[in-house]
């Protein structure tokens, strides 16, 4: 797929798509004879995965580490034998539920604080 179909499947910018190629956050599958971006099915898994991060807080860095994390278990035979790779994987889904339930706990009070004022009309 081009990248305008990417962004509009994703609910991202040509701009950040752009910038994460640039980074090397998400590079293209390929490209067209005219140099036009080409993304797969599989690129588009790991933008919605990043897409999912950055409400979270995870930096930059941290998606770049967790997807090279996650590609390194994709092609390893035995998952277990990178027991680095393994707790740092272990690591990350848990400072993402750390995170998810800190969001949760302000959803909360942002839930409270509607209710109250909205009692005061």
């Amino acid at each position: 797929m081009h990248i305008g179909e990417l962004a509009e499947r994703t609910g991202l910018s040509l701009r950040t798509i752009r910038h994460y190629d640039e980074i090397g956050l998400l590079k293209p599958s390929g490209r067209t004879e005219g140099g036009f971006r080409l993304y797969t099915e599989p690129d588009l898994e790991r933008l919605l995965l990043i897409r999912r991060m950055k409400p979270l807080g995870f930096a930059l860095e941290d998606m770049i580490e967790l997807l090279r994390i996650i590609e390194a278990r994709a092609v390893a035979s035995d998952p277990g034998v990178d027991r680095d790779a393994e707790d740092a994987f272990r690591r990350y889904l848990e400072e993402a539920r750390a995170r998810r339930e800190k969001l949760r706990e302000q959803l909360a009070m942002a839930d409270e604080f509607v209710d109250r004022i909205s009692r005061l009309q």
